[in-house]
Order: structure tokens, then sequence, then C-alpha cells
């Protein structure tokens, strides 16, 4: 194992971006020799290589910003003490077979057939040389050659789609491609990895491209739109209308700022003793603020026209929305009709008044016996008659008059009967 792990070149990045492997010599050295000819002969050591080759490609790919890569650029990016990885044309067909590489021109091609029209920097392999290695067959990489990495082509569309829907060139139809381009600048930092954005939204159907007037615009989808509508009439009438707006707003600010430069140029004349001179300041400035004028009426009546223009578009949204409302309600009443609803209201009252009839029966129904009930009250009194306390009778209240002197005194001797019978609480405890 060598001391200090082999720095690869800066489009590759950053050592700490490559993997541990990277300063095991040994291991690196298995890893840049050559694949068997037939993967049957060792599958493992096969497969070992393409796991480690094939995501190192994608992650070296992304952390240079690029959708598309040449076998070229990648021997540079993986050349390792003077020594270039034997292996790699063997991963990148693997990887073109299991669609996670797909040559540039066929990508193109595949997605609008007049792609050479608009994509600026695509062509870069000749027709002829592609044509034949296609035809042929060959199994050769040729170093040249740009290949796009699908999954990064997808990353990069999904970015530029975010970047446009939240910049204010979304309230626009269509954008110049010269202006998206400047938008997306930190995102694509080239003109190829716009055009190959493009080309995937195009195949995703968000976004459509093209020519006008020698100029390239790109239409993205709107709100509530599913996929994007080719470029009508209507769409180059409102780009027409919104780059007039923009050079006349230009134009009028222009004008305002040289009217204001008159302004103090005359001004400063003027403390210079110079009064010729800053009269003539002040017609210029007269003139220019008298084309301003102009100009700004123009851009007026212009922004009118738009404002009426998207007043159109919502009215045709609540329209639309009117006529779906009344489908569906002429849907939901198809088998509604007045004479089935009284009919309906009639069947309803009569099932109520029978139910009513119902009730009132069973509740006039007595099915209690009279006999029966004067029997058992009978019965109940005689229980009660019969029925004799458990408990004592209550004592008497306690005498408060005091007892006769002869029995105070004579404790020992008994009380007459007579005085037992005037004593109640003495005959009680008799």
């Amino acid at each position: 194992m060598s001391a200090s792990a082999p720095t690869a070149p800066q489009q590759a990045g950053s050592p700490s971006a490559l993997p541990p492997e990277w300063a095991d010599d040994e291991r690196m050295a298995f890893l840049f020799s050559a694949f068997k000819l037939n993967r049957e002969v060792n599958c493992t050591d096969w497969d070992g290589k393409m796991n480690f080759w094939a995501p190192l490609i994608v992650s070296c790919c992304r952390r240079r910003g690029a959708v598309s890569v040449t076998l070229q650029e990648l021997s540079e990016s993986f050349r390792r003490n003077g020594t270039v990885p034997l292996g790699l044309p063997t991963v990148v067909r693997d990887m073109i077979r299991r669609g996670k590489l797909q040559k540039e021109s066929e990508f193109a091609a595949l997605v609008d057939p007049g792609w050479l029209s608009w994509g600026v920097g695509l062509l870069l392999v000749k027709p002829l040389k592609w044509t034949l290695t296609t035809v042929l067959g060959s199994n050769r990489v040729p170093p040249e050659e740009p290949y796009v990495v699908t999954e990064l082509v997808k990353e990069k569309a999904s970015e530029l789609l975010r970047v446009y829907r939240s910049s204010p060139a979304a309230e626009r139809t269509l954008v110049p491609f010269q202006e998206l381009r400047g938008m997306a600048a930190h995102i694509c930092p080239d003109e190829t990895t716009l055009c190959l954005a493009l080309l995937q939204l195009q195949r995703e159907k968000q976004v459509t491209v093209a020519v006008h007037e020698g100029e390239k615009i790109v239409k993205f989808t709107q709100a509530g739109q599913t996929r994007v509508s080719p470029v009508g009439e209507v769409d180059l009438g409102i780009y027409q209308l919104q780059r007039s707006e923009r050079l006349l707003g230009e134009r009028v600010e222009a004008l305002a700022q040289e009217a204001e430069r008159c302004r103090e140029e005359a001004r400063t004349l003027l403390g210079q003793g110079k009064k010729t001179q800053a009269l003539r300041c002040l017609r210029a400035r007269k003139r220019v603020e008298k084309r301003a004028d102009s100009l700004h009426a123009q851009l007026e009546t212009v922004q009118g026209i738009l404002e009426r223009i998207a007043n159109s578009h919502t009215d045709r949204l609540v329209v639309q929305a009117y006529q779906a409302g009344v489908s569906a309600l002429k849907l939901s009443l198809k088998d509604v009709t007045v004479e089935r609803a009284e009919n309906l209201v009639d069947q309803i009252q009569e099932l109520c008044d029978a139910q009513d009839e119902v009730n009132q029966t069973l509740a006039g129904l007595d099915i209690s016996t009279g006999g029966d009930t004067d029997e058992l009250e009978a019965e109940l009194r005689s229980i009660l008659e019969d029925a004799t306390p458990d408990s004592p009778p209550p004592l008497p209240e306690v005498p408060t008059k005091p007892l006769p002197s002869n029995l105070a005194a004579s404790p020992g001797l008994k009380p007459s009967s007579s005085t037992l019978k005037s004593t109640p609480a003495l005959e009680a405890a008799q």
C-alpha cells in the first residue's frame, strides 16, 4: 500500500472525493487491469470491476456538472501514476447496453429529428463516422465520441424546469434561448449541457423548441398542463408584443436618463454663466421628453393589449369551467324529471301514512286483565295484616315526678299496689 494516494486531474474531482481503494496500490492494479474476454471466466472479478468503475464514472461527471463524457476524458480523469484504466472501453460498452450511457447523436436524433437546427454544439462526431460504426456493428469505442449519462441529464432537466418556474420568466409563454442560457448558467455550464437538458425535457413533453426569425425560442408547460402544446400563431404574437414591451421600456428608461442628463448639464452651464448653452440643453431636454412621452404612450398601448390577452385567457378558463359544470350537471340529472320526483314524494307520503296507522293500532292494544290485579292486591293486604313486628315495643318515658316519701325513706319496703298503679314507669318495669 502506498504512503500517499495519487491525485487525479482537477476535472475528476478532489482526491477526497475518490474512493478509498484509490490509495491501495495492489487493489488499484487489479482494477486498472483489462477485463477478461468473457464474463463467465470469472464472474466475481468482472462484476467487482464493473461495480467500481460504473458508479465512479457517474459521480465524476456529476462533480464536473457535465451530462456527457468521452472515453478520452475518462481516461485522463482516472489517470493514476501515469497509467490509465485498461477496462474503461468495456465499462462504457456495458453501460450503453444497460441504458446508463447513450451516444449523444443518438440521444438527440431520437428526441427531435430536427435537433441539428437548434442544438448548437451537439455535432461532435462526423455523421459518416457514426453511420459506419452503427452499420458495421463495431465494438470499438471511439475515444472522442461523447456519451450522454442518462441519469445526470434527467437531473439537469428537472433542475432547469425548477429554475424556470421559480423565475419571472415563468409568466411568459415563450422564452428566448439566450435568455434561458443566462438564467440557467449556474446549472448548465455550457451550451451543450443546456441543449441536452432541453432535449430531455422535450422527450418528457415539458418543452418545445422553435426558431422564429432566426431566433431560437423555448416554450415550457404552463400551470395546469401535463404536456406542452406546439408553438402557434397566438404564442408568436404574444411573444412579439412582449418583446416590443421590453424594448419600449428600455427605450423609455434611456430617454428619461438622457433628459435628466440634459437638465444637470443645463444647471452646470448656468452656474458657469453660459446661459445660451444652458437654454440649448433645456431645449434638447424638451425634445427628449417629448419622444419619451410618445414612446410611453405606445408602451401603455402594448401593455393594454397584453392585459386584454391575459384576461381573455382567464375568461376562456372560466367559460370552460362553466361548460364542464353544465355538462356534469346534465349528466347527473339525466334520469331525474319533475314527474318522477312527484311520484317519489307521493310514495313516501303513502308509506308515512301507513306507518302512522300501524303505530296507532299498536298503541290501542290493551293486553292487561283486571281480575288478576284485584286478586294480587287482596293478597298483598293480607300479608300486611298478618305480619308481626320483629322489634320490641318502645320503652315508656322516664318519670319526672319524685317518688313518695315513704318509699324514699324505706328502700327495703315494697311499694303498695296502689303506688305501683300510679307509677307507669314501675308498671312497665314489672
